[in-house]
């Protein structure tokens, strides 16, 4: 079997004006009026076995899709009929159960590709994942489950390309920080009209913390500060349960990593940092990261090989679009050395000290010094860029400058790496140019770098949510080209010739509904790189 690690890819099909059957109307309305994510006919699920009696609506997580490539992908969901029960059983009984799945070309289901039955474990809280293997590159596929004579929604899907191809476009988004407490998240409605092949979900998918009831009435569940693996499972499931998430979900494949919130704010590597059980021994906080571990891949989209190992989970992975892009997805958590209290100050340059830890850094950089694609995309967590004035600056790669500048001397080093990266973190939009010394504006640029607003998430509620727009702003850097504030995410389509990246913002999450506008848009390309603005 092929790792993600092995697999180039292809060029799919010409993108229609809308992609066949379920169209941006049928998702949408199928978020809005049954939260569950694609409206489409569901003939009866072939089964050769009876089904044990199970509770009404086990589908109430819905399904996801992740991690594609040319010829496979992750299919996922959880049979839990109360998601909220404090146990986290998510209301199943312990026992086993079969669950059916089943792939095909078209929504209707008539063009079955494969089906077959996953095991559905109360030691996994009854999850999903089906590495289905088999497919066409390049492909869109629809898919869903049955178990108990209930048939899930379903889910759409795609394939990365044909290795070694050179395909015309891929589209994503970007996406981070989802506070549920903080407001509605409106902009997956948008990400939807957007109809990206993929999406990055950068980190703090939830919150482990209870910041009490917030301006629209959203109340974390459990109350508390999560600690356990039941604590965990009913939080992360309570985001899972938004009709924006199912919805946003079952429309395109997520590939996810997680930053701190998931597990325990600012934390570095086993050293917890802030909130309950900032004090907690080595050995404490390792069974708290294994239970924050476990119920994270629980949830989402991963292959086995991302199925945590006690207080261990290898996120870090790479996928393939062809030769258009690579996408390295990294973990700046798990493997960092403490924080330093001053990003300025001599401890920040220790070249001992890590960000990546040494064999992902070693992995990283194998990889820059030989990429021949089109784009290098590195989807990680924390601001890359030089910027002292964000919030906590020790917690980014500003705090690790000597890491940092070890990639930048391998980006530079390959005249055909073209680095893109994607980060998120700080509830801000920004974009920079990825310069070979940040403190030499005459230096070279490397390459571009995106970092997201966050989807909820806001210190202020009603004051940061505000979207305002300022380019080139601060002189002392002027590798930043463009800051802005509000609460939204960011679209990047690629071609072999042209980068452009649209900053997206809405004007409400207090609402369930809102407008939502480009506050920014920019262009670059592999010859010469850097931002200019569209």
């Amino acid at each position: 079997m092929a790792s993600s690690d092995d697999i180039s890819a292809e060029t799919p099909p010409a993108r229609p004006a809308h992609r066949s059957g379920v169209t941006r109307r049928t998702l949408l309305a199928a978020g809005a009026t049954t939260a569950v994510g694609i409206a489409v006919a569901t003939p009866a699920l072939a089964s050769s076995r009876p089904s044990p009696k199970l509770p009404d609506e086990v589908f109430a997580l819905g399904v996801a899709s992740g991690d594609p490539l040319p010829e496979a992908v992750v299919i996922w969901t959880r049979l839990a009929p109360d998601p909220l029960r404090l146990d986290g059983t998510g209301g199943m009984p312990p026992e086993t159960f079969p669950v059916d799945w089943e792939i095909a070309e078209d929504e209707l289901f008539q063009k079955v590709v494969h089906r077959g039955t996953w095991p559905a474990t109360a030691d996994d809280a009854h999850s999903v994942h089906v590495d289905v293997r088999g497919l066409r590159a390049g492909r869109e596929y629809y898919y869903r489950f049955r178990a108990g004579g209930q048939i899930s929604p379903a889910g759409r899907t795609r394939t990365a390309p044909v290795p070694g191809s050179r395909p015309a476009r891929v589209r994503f988004a970007t996406a981070s920080c989802q506070r549920f407490t903080d407001g509605y998240y409106t902009a997956y409605q948008d990400m939807l009209r957007y109809d990206p092949d993929l999406v990055f979900h950068l980190g703090d998918y939830f919150y482990e913390k209870d910041n009490g009831a917030g301006p629209v009435g959203r109340q974390h569940l459990p109350i508390g500060e999560c600690m356990t693996l039941p604590d965990y499972r009913v939080r992360i499931a309570q985001v899972r349960m938004d009709p924006d998430m199912l919805a946003i979900h079952a429309s395109a494949p997520f590939v996810v990593t997680f930053d701190d919130h998931e597990v325990s704010g600012n934390y570095a590597g086993d050293i917890p940092e802030t909130g309950q059980g900032a004090d907690a021994t080595v050995e404490e906080f390792r069974l708290r990261k294994a239970a924050a571990y476990k119920s994270y891949w629980e949830h989402m989209p991963l292959r086995s090989a991302q199925r945590p190992s006690g207080s261990d989970m290898q996120v870090y992975r790479r996928l393939y679009w062809g030769k258009l892009a690579t996408f390295t997805i990294l973990d700046t958590r798990q493997y960092r050395s403490n924080q330093v209290t001053d990003a300025d100050s001599p401890e920040a340059y220790d070249p001992s000290r890590t960000i990546l830890g040494a064999q992902q850094e070693r992995w990283l950089l194998k990889h820059l010094k030989h990429t021949g694609a089109s784009w290098d995309v590195l989807a990680q967590q924390v601001p890359f860029f030089a910027d002292p004035d964000i919030g906590h600056p020790e917690d980014k790669w500003d705090g690790y400058r000597a890491a940092r500048e070890n990639i930048l001397r391998g980006m530079a080093a390959n005249p055909n790496c073209h680095p893109v990266v994607l980060s998120g973190d700080i509830h801000k939009h920004r974009a920079a140019d990825l310069k070979r010394d940040f403190s030499d504006p005459a230096s070279k640029t490397l390459g571009v770098e995106f970092t997201t607003t966050s989807i909820s998430s806001s210190s202020r509620i009603g004051v940061d949510e505000k979207v305002t727009a300022k380019f080139d702003p601060v002189p002392e850097t002027p590798h930043l080209r463009f800051a802005g504030n509000g609460r939204g995410y960011v679209t990047v389509e690629l071609t072999p010739g042209q980068l452009r990246a649209d900053f997206r913002a809405v004007t409400t999450i207090l609402s369930t509904s809102s407008p939502s506008s480009t506050v920014a848009s920019f262009v670059s390309d592999p010859v010469r790189p850097g931002l200019r603005r569209a």
